[in-house]
């Protein structure tokens, strides 16, 4: 059993069913989409979330438990979420497939995070939306929340300049607070950033 897996498994929702707060802040951004994938979505909350607002969803992750989880997220909420399993860092994804992308919190090691924001930026189509939360090198020292090794956080200048390759709609360094389940529990440091496909 992978660890996403293992930490997927049981019927609590380790980062809670309500939607990640600056994607519901910024639900605007997708208003003119329709088709919309969550990458590294885990149980499904954004998901569902973007679901209720009317959009056809496809939530991808690399855990089997958590899509499962997603999957029963969705019929409790009576929307329908289409779900993937996959390796961001192995498999290729769909091209200009999709309006809008949404991944919060997605980790990997910095060498192969850019491999995967371009995989997501080549699965939208033009003029696509894609918004992401993820936590800074900062948050190594918080402690509340995130991958506790600094390879796996993001570091703000170079997301940024990955970023002004594209139009960039929104970004934002610094703190938040982010209680979402057992595991983002207060004041932490994260990047956020909406771009548009040009």
């Amino acid at each position: 059993m992978n660890p996403w897996d293992e930490r997927f498994k049981g019927e609590k929702f380790v980062y809670g069913t309500k939607p990640n707060v600056f994607l519901k802040e910024h639900i605007a951004v997708f208003d003119d989409k329709h088709l919309i994938a969550c990458y590294a979505e885990g149980e499904g909350r954004n998901a569902v979330y973007l679901a209720q607002a009317g959009k056809q969803v496809t939530a991808y992750d690399y855990s089997v438990e958590g899509l499962q989880k997603a999957r029963h997220l969705a019929v409790q909420n009576e929307v329908s979420v289409a779900t993937k399993q996959v390796d961001l860092l192995q498999e290729e994804l769909l091209t200009e497939a999709y309006d809008g992308a949404v991944m919060i919190f997605g980790h990997f090691a910095k060498v192969q995070q850019f491999a995967v924001l371009n995989k997501i930026m080549n699965s939208l189509k033009q003029g696509g939306i894609f918004l992401l939360e993820v936590y800074e090198d900062g948050q190594i020292t918080y402690g509340t929340g995130g991958p506790r090794v600094l390879d796996y956080l993001y570091h703000e200048r170079h997301l940024k300049l990955w970023a002004e390759q594209h139009e960039i709609v929104h970004f934002f360094s610094g703190e938040v607070d982010r209680t979402e389940g057992l595991l983002h529990t207060g004041l932490c440091k994260v990047v956020q950033l909406i771009v548009k496909k040009q």
